[in-house]
């Protein structure tokens, strides 16, 4: 009953631009381009924006989540918008993000875009923090399917420079997730394992093989990768598990810690309520984030 107020005090904002002026990487599309589809699902995005959901009684902990889609569509609602309202029923501030995304080519959508649309999203809770009740070492990355390969690059190309365009204060902010939770991820860009939509969609028809190696990113994890919170189901068919797995044992093996939740049934794309034996997945999830934020 006390988590339910809670959820039900958390303060949504309107959707606010990430940069205050056109953003790097992409030339902004003509306006009248984005479409909302049955179920929320977004495409063909104009301006990078986010939504931010404040908690009526903030722990410091917050968040910024990226939805899942392939890179093509965003879903918003249950890996997005309804997912926020959870982690503010646990006093985590919460930022949805409506990163560039398309099914269009002539978009120029492709990697480094929605990369840099995630990290600016994580400088700007950074920046904001004092104003928004965060502690600025404890913000994390929370991503499902693309969006889960979207938030595994922000926790191991964050030392990499990237397009970030003229650069203002907030670019001059750390874009290092302090942790990061991976629903169903995408790692992989190559291989029987990947999934093929997404790496076409971020990649490009023909990628080099440096491309391919350096978004796959089980293959840049490193000793500064951050703690990993990890979701999988065994029989999805969409993302096979194997991508779990690999980045799984990539941190065991640069000893980052790592915890992972595999379920036997799940399928794809469940959400944060779950599916079958992936059911009740998040309350797992908010042990864990108790963990980090007794400083465990």
């Amino acid at each position: 009953m006390v988590m339910l107020l809670l959820g039900s005090l958390a303060v949504k904002a309107d959707w606010v631009d990430l940069w205050p002026h056109e953003a790097p990487g992409a030339p902004q599309p003509p306006a009248g381009s984005e479409k909302i589809n049955e179920g929320s699902r977004y495409t063909d995005i104009e301006v990078p924006q986010y939504q931010l959901f404040k908690a009526a009684y903030p722990n410091g902990q917050g968040v910024v989540i990226l939805p899942g889609g392939g890179y093509r569509i965003l879903a918003m609602d249950h890996e997005g918008t309804e997912m926020a309202k959870w982690f503010n029923q646990r006093g985590i501030t919460a930022m949805v993000v409506k990163y560039r995304v398309s099914g269009r080519n002539d978009f120029g959508y492709q990697f480094p875009v929605p990369q840099l649309d995630a990290r600016r999203a994580i400088r700007t809770m950074r920046a904001n923090a004092e104003e928004w009740n965060v502690i600025p070492a404890q913000i994390g990355i929370v991503g499902s399917s693309a969006g889960g390969h979207l938030a595994s690059t922000c926790a191991t190309l964050f030392e990499e420079r990237l397009e970030e365009g003229e650069g203002d204060e907030i670019d001059a902010v750390s874009c290092r997730p302090d942790f990061a939770v991976l629903l169903y991820p995408v790692i992989g860009m190559d291989g029987s394992w990947s999934h093929g939509g997404s790496a076409r969609r971020l990649l490009g028809p023909e990628p080099s093989p440096e491309l391919v190696q350096r978004c796959s990113t089980h293959l840049r994890v490193t000793e500064k990768t951050p703690p990993i919170f990890i979701v999988h189901a065994a029989d999805d068919r969409s993302v096979p598990l194997r991508n779990a797995t690999e980045f799984m044992l990539a941190c065991a093996e640069k000893k980052v810690p790592v915890r992972a939740a595999i379920y036997p049934s799940g399928g794809h794309g469940f959400g944060w309520k779950g599916r079958g034996a992936a059911e009740g997945w998040i309350e797992g999830l908010g042990e864990w984030l108790g963990t980090l934020e007794a400083g465990n």
